[in-house]
């Protein structure tokens, strides 16, 4: 079984290595969106309404943005989601140090994406919150990272007080923690990876056990990068 695990891992990420010059490509040929890529949808529809513009009326729909939050690294720097990470794309998971079950394929599964995106590591980063901050101090968290040989500045492990770590997962990022707070089962965490463009705007989420699901979110994490969205820029 491990020796397929591993057969699976090293394919994986030799499709991953091979993609980073597509995204490249991307960025070269369209240098920005110009509405000849299909882009990932935007999730989260808060209100949907209309404008005049040219004289015609215009739909327009305004979407979920992520509010801020606060948490602490692997490093012992204090990390705002929305200023610290401000024009970053997000790849969000959670996770447990202590987990022996899903976190470390989850783990391994976005040491991958890091992989493939070490040449656009100034358009991305990768972020990992722990459910269980009462025992994942910042030391447990560079211990968990260094064990994976993570690469500090590009992928943050994060801490910080638990009420708000479950409320951004299950209001902002608009996940399920079953069953609820309190006790054991607070560690029991999805196991979705969460794109988030750089607006703030959540972009997808796909499973991270799923190899098929990993190699979406990379995909969609390329075509983000050389998105020129609309709503919040002119075209060019």
């Amino acid at each position: 079984m491990s020796k397929k695990l591993n057969l699976k891992s090293i394919l994986i990420g030799g499709f991953f290595s091979a993609f980073v010059p597509i995204g490249a490509y991307l960025f070269l040929k369209f240098n920005g969106h110009d509405g000849h890529i299909k882009l990932p949808k935007t999730y989260g529809i808060e209100k949907t309404g209309s404008h005049e513009q040219d004289g015609k009326m215009v739909a327009d729909t305004t979407y979920h943005t992520i509010q801020d939050i606060t948490l602490i690294s692997q490093l012992g720097d204090t990390v705002s989601i929305n200023e610290t990470l401000k024009g970053k794309i997000l790849v969000v998971n959670f996770f447990f140090t202590s987990c022996a079950s899903i976190c470390p394929v989850l783990t391994k599964n976005m040491k991958l994406l890091n992989k493939a995106y070490k040449k656009n590591d100034t358009s991305i980063r990768f972020l990992s919150i722990t459910v269980d901050p009462d025992n994942d101090s910042v030391v447990r968290l560079r211990q968990y990272a260094d064990k994976y040989e993570v690469n500090h500045d590009k992928w943050l492990f994060l801490t910080g007080n638990k009420k708000a770590i479950y409320d951004f997962a299950r209001k902002e990022l608009m996940l399920k923690l079953e069953p609820g707070d309190g006790g054991k089962d607070d560690f029991i965490h999805p196991e979705q990876f969460v794109l988030i463009d750089k607006y703030r705007n959540i972009r997808g989420y796909y499973n991270g056990l799923d190899s098929n699901n990993v190699r979406l979110c990379a995909e969609d994490a390329a075509y983000l990068i050389v998105e020129k969205n609309v709503l919040h820029e002119k075209r060019r």
